[in-house]
């Protein structure tokens, strides 16, 4: 009992803390948080940048975007963590090169884990089939409304035949370039206005 109560105490005591130095960290510049025109422009450069860093990163992915039925672009999935984990990012959904909305992305997770992270996250919605499945959803959650294949590179240095056949494709791109292996879990998005 006494065991269980140090535990409890020390598991609230971890959590107050992380809270609190979560409260200072931010990488969210002045003015983020406009709407409407205003937004809606900073998006589109900001999906801009992200794509030329994808294909520049990674080739064959150029090719790839445009055979797709369409691409939804998260140009900064901003995390933070202590103990429990959260990543939230704002992005679009580009069909034909042309945007047709707006989502958002938020995911959660627990275990030892300590810090804070920024990165990019691009979905290939590579058959019309799974474009339309996730735009008739109410909130899309990848690994659990679809499968979603990690992005990889083959041998050649290009993305791989098998990624480019998978309904929905994903690449995570941090600071330091392309992240391996890495998937986008049970990550939940959601349509919401700009």
């Amino acid at each position: 009992m006494k065991k269980m109560n140090l535990r409890s105490i020390g598991l609230a005591v971890a959590l107050g803390l992380g809270s609190i130095a979560m409260v200072g960290c931010t990488t969210t510049p002045k003015g983020a948080e406009a709407s409407g025109p205003t937004a809606r422009a900073a998006m589109e450069r900001d999906v801009d940048a992200t794509l030329s860093r994808l294909y520049s990163t990674v080739p064959g992915t150029r090719e790839m975007v445009q055979r797709s039925a369409g691409v939804l672009v998260f140009p900064s999935v901003v995390g933070g963590s202590f103990v429990v984990g959260a990543e939230y990012g704002k992005g679009a959904l580009r069909e034909g090169g042309t945007t047709t909305g707006y989502y958002s992305t938020t995911a959660g997770s627990i275990g030892f884990q300590a810090g804070g992270q920024s990165k990019a996250v691009v979905y290939v919605f590579n058959t019309g089939e799974a474009l339309q499945k996730f735009k008739a959803s109410n909130g899309w959650t990848a690994g659990a409304d679809a499968t979603v294949a990690v992005g990889k590179i083959g041998a050649n240095g290009s993305v791989d035949t098998e990624t480019m056949k998978q309904a929905v494709s994903s690449f995570i791109l941090t600071n330091v370039g392309l992240e391996a292996g890495a998937s986008v879990g049970a990550a939940k998005v959601t349509r919401i206005s700009l």
